[in-house]
């Protein structure tokens, strides 16, 4: 079994900046991907951005040059930076990998980009 624990959401004005975590409880990310997910209010989830296992990273356009994906493998935990927030950006952020083949989530965190 594998926990997924996102943390770092919060009320950010437009412009703005947060950093997502998700902390797994295995050392899960050095062997497998992680790849982030919002769903805003309304809307069926999308993806965000993948790193692979190596560090090799891909994002949706919708963020591409804004946000950055990354993982420290030693404290088991991924990261979202998101600069430039946009109120279209407002939406619960989930993290997803896998572990002996199965997929496992978290339960996400909210980000609202408001004024």
């Amino acid at each position: 079994q594998v926990q997924l624990v996102e943390s770092g959401g919060g009320l950010v004005q437009p412009g703005g900046s947060l950093r997502l975590s998700c902390a797994a409880s295995r050392s899960i990310f050095s062997t497998n991907a992680m790849v982030w997910y919002r769903q805003a209010p309304g809307k069926q989830r999308e993806f965000v951005a993948f790193i692979s296992s190596g560090g090799s990273t891909n994002y949706a356009d919708s963020v591409k040059g804004r946000f950055t994906i990354s993982k420290d493998n030693a404290k088991n935990t991924a990261y979202l930076q998101m600069n430039s927030l946009k109120p279209e950006d407002t939406a619960v952020y989930y993290c997803k990998s896998w572990w002996n083949g199965m997929e496992y989530w978290g339960k996400g965190t909210l980000v609202t980009v408001s004024s």
